[in-house]
């Protein structure tokens, strides 16, 4: 039997939490944190609450004196022992508004809800076969204050991910509203060419990653030429090699875009060099 928090509550797979009138519910009205957690720790933890808690500020929450990263992190780490999650998990954490309209909300301060799954040994290797990816333009997504969090406005990937499932990709490049390239349905891209290392600056509407940013930053130290800025859709399939980046898998190559295949010559030794 699996268990989830709710609020500081043990409640159990299957039963409900969340009232009709929850603004979580009916406006997506909150934030949420994926977090790979390794031997009962979760790793990058100061990095996801730092953007939790800007998400925080943005989303106008009021946040009491007990609600702190500290707190949470001993949630999460009670939830994983309770689940018995002692070696590789995920762990889920979303903050919501609580009841209310929507100019009338009863309290702005937040509610959560942890959940943990356990993660199969293999996760965050080297992927051999690589990755199948596709562009997805039927949502652009904007470039805003928004933009960088991690909300649970989530349908551009949402829509993304299911139509990369018709199509039978592993995931889909996502557009912002200029039509240039933004992030995937589930990680942050980088493009490889002549040894330059790219990447969508944040100001190009992708999410913050908590992996981009890590890596972005060892990079930089090891002298990798990084450059972080506007990329064109004209851009893939003039790159040498192409990689995805998120916390769960770390690093994933990109095997083909449409009909251009990719190498990965660069982006393994990225790999071993960092993971």
């Amino acid at each position: 039997m699996e268990y989830y928090n709710s609020n500081g509550k043990w409640i159990t797979g299957g039963s409900g939490i969340i009232s009709a009138s929850s603004r979580g519910l009916r406006f997506g009205d909150g934030l949420f944190e994926t977090i790979k957690c390794i031997n009962g720790k979760p790793e990058f933890i100061d990095d996801h609450f730092a953007r939790l808690w800007k998400g925080l500020q943005v989303l106008h929450f009021n946040i009491p004196k007990h609600f702190t990263p500290d707190y949470l992190e001993e949630q999460i780490q009670t939830l994983l022992k309770k689940n018995e999650h002692h070696q590789l998990a995920r762990v889920r954490l979303t903050v919501y508004r609580g009841d209310g309209g929507l100019y009338d909300a009863i309290d702005h301060k937040p509610n959560y809800l942890i959940q943990s799954w356990a993660l199969p040994a293999e996760t965050g290797s080297w992927n051999t076969n690589g990755l199948v990816v596709g562009i997805y333009t039927d949502i652009k997504k904007s470039c805003d204050i928004l933009s960088n969090l991690k909300h649970n406005n989530f349908l551009p990937y949402a829509l993304a991910a299911m139509h990369a499932k018709k199509e039978k990709w592993n995931d889909a490049i996502l557009l912002n509203t200029k039509g240039r390239i933004c992030d995937t349905t589930i990680a942050n891209i980088f493009l490889i060419k002549e040894e330059v290392v790219y990447t969508p600056a944040l100001q190009e509407g992708c999410i913050a990653g908590v992996m981009r940013a890590n890596l972005v930053k060892k990079l930089k130290a090891a002298h990798v030429k990084v450059e972080e800025g506007k990329l064109d859709v004209d851009a893939l399939p003039d790159a040498d090699e192409v990689f995805l980046t998120n916390s769960m898998y770390n690093l994933r190559w990109v095997q083909s875009i449409g009909d251009k295949k990719f190498s990965n010559t660069q982006t393994q030794k990225i790999y071993r060099a960092f993971f």
